[in-house]
């Protein structure tokens, strides 16, 4: 005979905690979050600008020396970083990949 474990097993308490037709905490909306993804895709347009003035300023030597370009190539990069992240995700969960799901994004 196989051991069970029913210490993980579901039971009627759950459906009652979590909404047994769906609409506790385990639902999922499908609903684009139209802010969230905006702000992904702002901070990844200003951020390569930020990187790429950045790189122009420091190269040139725009102010007289090299740390204003390092400066703003890095804030660039700061904001780039989550904008790429999160802008991946929500254009993986529109194709439908799986694993990926517009409630990865989090809330503004």
């Amino acid at each position: 005979m196989a051991y069970v474990d029913h210490a993980f097993s579901i039971s009627e308490d759950d459906d009652i905690l979590f909404g047994g037709d769906g609409s506790g905490p385990r639902a999922v909306d499908s609903r684009p979050p139209v802010k969230e993804i905006a702000f992904a895709v702002s901070l990844l347009v200003f951020g390569s600008l930020g990187v790429l003035a950045g790189l122009l300023m420091a190269f040139n030597r725009v102010g007289g020396d090299r740390a204003h370009g390092v400066f703003f190539a890095v804030l660039g990069a700061i904001m780039f970083i989550p904008g790429f992240y999160y802008t991946r995700i929500a254009y993986y969960a529109y194709k439908g990949y799986k694993g990926f799901s517009f409630s990865n994004i989090p809330p503004v």
